[in-house]
């Protein structure tokens, strides 16, 4: 059975693509209190061996540590992929991010989330009502335009990279281990964790 690395997996509730059905999955999160298999920093993974899992998913996760951070998180993201490991990254869009600031829309409904309203706001400094509960791991310590995300998948060895903007101001990357051989495999990935 192929195992899934869920890296900042959150509830357990928490949608993973249908992709991973029937994969086990190893929920790794900072908050102890949503029950992961291993409470850690994605920035720490030694719980996992080298070469462990087949695919990382992480969602929303990467933009709550700190810019110097990202690049370990990322190195232990490849560390932990078997030969022919993809990961799976989300981070927020800074740079679409920015429009709706520019146009004084800073606090304006951009998509309804599973905990409720998204707003820019949320989007560039954490969700603030998760905040506001005491949740100071939801903030948002760093951010990514498209060139500086892709920046940091190849400074962690990806050998190869696919990165596509989504509707809801999102960066979605798909980062292979090694060279796919052909846009193929690539592509069929990218429309199957619907990145």
């Amino acid at each position: 059975m192929p195992v899934l690395l869920n890296a900042g997996a959150g509830h357990a509730d928490s949608p993973v693509p249908g992709y991973f059905a029937g994969w086990q999955q190893i929920r790794v999160d900072v908050n102890a209190r949503v029950n992961p298999d291993i409470v850690a920093s994605i920035t720490d993974l030694s719980a996992l061996a080298t070469a462990s899992v087949d695919a990382v998913w992480s969602a929303h996760c990467v933009e709550h540590l700190f810019a110097h951070e990202v690049p370990v998180a990322l190195a232990e993201f490849r560390r932990v992929l078997r030969p022919g490991g993809f990961a799976g990254i989300i981070v927020p869009d800074i740079q679409a991010i920015a429009e709706w600031i520019g146009t004084d829309r800073l606090h304006e409904i951009i998509y309804q989330s599973a905990a409720g309203p998204v707003t820019a706001h949320d989007m560039l400094w954490g969700f603030g009502p998760a905040i506001a509960a005491g949740d100071a791991a939801m903030a948002h310590r760093c951010g990514f335009t498209p060139t500086l995300f892709l920046e940091r998948l190849n400074g962690a060895g990806f050998a190869e990279i696919a990165l596509r903007r989504r509707s809801n101001l999102e960066l979605a990357a798909l980062a292979l281990r090694e060279v796919s051989g052909g846009t193929g495999r690539r592509e069929a990935l990218m429309a199957a964790l619907e990145l």
